[in-house]
């Protein structure tokens, strides 16, 4: 299997993650003095789990061990990530170091091969987990893992399945426990703006072109859409497209797409593309209509939603678009965002489209499976929600542990989450999911048949073949 995503843009949503966490302090997070690796929380104080660490704490004693931990975390992630160490340093009397890079893909790779790989390595997408599990460089999660993430992660399997990967001897085994995952599935909107409409908030698709139309109706433009990001231009759309897979077909279809079990130009493909483009293509539903999307800038498409009159009453983006909000806006108040909702009439449930970083051992150390049991006790989750830039699919911890609104509405969208599919085109070989499938959408932005489209992105991933 190829590493499926490039540096370039990796560094790109990096990047948008760091300025979302960054947005959701200004708009109100609860602020936490740190140091490096502290336990910022005194025990007994706030909400917490105590008595599942407590419990932890009692059961693992690790004195005289160490554990390397290494991620894609810095700055303020890393710092957040650190500070949960500290707990589980504390608890077991272990000790334990963390390193983040911003070329953790590179290296990692030369670590394995050089046979000086940390013990536990946080991969930022499955890809190239995937990669390396088939190559032998990574261990199996101990036993009972995979029955844990399906019993206390909402939408289970999902989970399983993400982080379930092929051996050297191309046998399936469970590999990645997914830990702080982020939301795509949104739609942001000014509640003022809505109020002067007099409408509510969608909660089935049906309900949301209803939505769009009667804005249309009363002389407005219901959405915002940019495609713009220099050399990225067109990505946008691509998790438009996911989202719509995932609301007309059921997942396994969403499966066979990032895997090319189905080609690219199946019709249940070009049905979904379709369905982006019965939004994006049409010019009475956009701002600047259809030709101007890929002349947009995706930074600069919500700001229609703050003007006054509002250019734009939607916008669909991940929960990383607070970043590029006016100065000042806060969040819950000034704006606010909902579920991009299903189709009733398909009875899929409630899919979630999203992303997030995966924990696998890269170095078989007795200390990792103390380790990872330290990662399902509430009390390491809740640790790390009351931080900022963390949500999580674990139904048992208290979502009143949740550093600001915005992130426990996130969090609650997780959790009754019935499916949960990993961002497509990071599934994809990099040539079609950061390249063909990007220009393709441009193209159809454009006016392109979508059919055609399509064909022209397999054809580009049978030349990587």
């Amino acid at each position: 299997m190829a590493e499926r995503r490039t540096a370039g843009r990796l560094a790109a949503r990096r990047l948008m993650t760091s300025a979302a966490v960054l947005a959701l302090a200004a708009a109100g997070a609860a602020s936490v003095a740190t140091a490096d690796g502290e336990m910022i929380f005194a025990p007994g104080e706030g909400s917490f789990n105590w008595d599942s660490y407590n419990a932890y704490a009692e059961s693992h004693d690790l004195t005289g061990e160490s554990i390397t931990v290494f991620g894609p975390w810095l700055a303020g992630e890393g710092q957040a990530f650190e500070n949960l160490m500290a707990y589980f340093g504390e608890a077991t009397g272990a000790n334990w170091s963390y390193v983040g890079s911003d070329s953790l893909e590179q290296q990692i790779v030369i670590d394995a091969e050089a046979g000086s790989a940390p013990d536990i390595t946080v991969f930022p997408q499955p890809g190239l987990a995937a990669n390396m599990a088939s190559r032998g460089f990574l261990t199996p999660l101990p036993e009972g893992a995979a029955e844990w993430v399906g019993e206390n992660y909402a939408a289970g399997d999902s989970w399983v399945d993400l982080g379930t990967y092929a051996n050297a001897n191309g046998e399936d085994e469970f590999y990645g426990f997914f830990f702080n995952v982020n939301v795509k599935s949104l739609v942001w909107y000014v509640p003022e703006n809505f109020e002067d409409l007099d409408v509510e908030v969608p909660e089935t698709m049906e309900e949301l072109q209803a939505l769009t139309d009667l804005i249309v109706e009363e002389g407005e433009t219901p959405w915002c859409i940019g495609l713009g990001s220099g050399g990225a231009t067109g990505w946008p759309a691509t998790d438009w497209v996911e989202d719509m897979m995932l609301r007309i077909h059921p997942p396994e279809v969403y499966d066979q797409w990032t895997t090319n079990e189905i080609p690219f130009d199946d019709p249940q493909v070009v049905e979904a593309i379709e369905a982006f483009g019965a939004f994006a293509r049409n010019d009475d539903y956009v701002v600047g209509g259809a030709a101007a999307l890929a002349a947009t800038d995706f930074r600069d498409s919500p700001k229609g939603l703050f003007a006054a009159p509002p250019q734009c009453y939607l916008h669909r983006q991940a929960s990383f678009i607070p970043a590029y909000f006016p100065e000042g806006t806060v969040l819950g108040e000034d704006v606010d965002f909902f579920y991009f909702p299903a189709f009733e009439e398909k009875d899929l449930g409630r899919p979630v489209l999203g992303a997030g970083t995966l924990f696998a051992i890269t170095n078989d150390n007795p200390a990792n499976a103390a380790f990872l049991e330290f990662l399902q006790t509430p009390f390491a989750h809740e640790v790390m929600m009351a931080q900022d830039g963390f949500l999580t699919p674990m139904t048992t911890a208290n979502p009143d542990n949740y550093a600001n609104d915005a992130q426990r509405g996130q969090g609650e969208i997780l959790t009754s989450a019935t499916t949960f599919r990993f961002d497509g085109s990071d599934l994809m070989p990099g040539g079609v999911g950061a390249g063909s499938f990007w220009t393709g959408m441009v193209d159809y932005s454009g006016g392109a048949d979508a059919a055609s489209i399509a064909a022209a992105i397999q054809a580009s991933w049978d030349a990587l073949k």
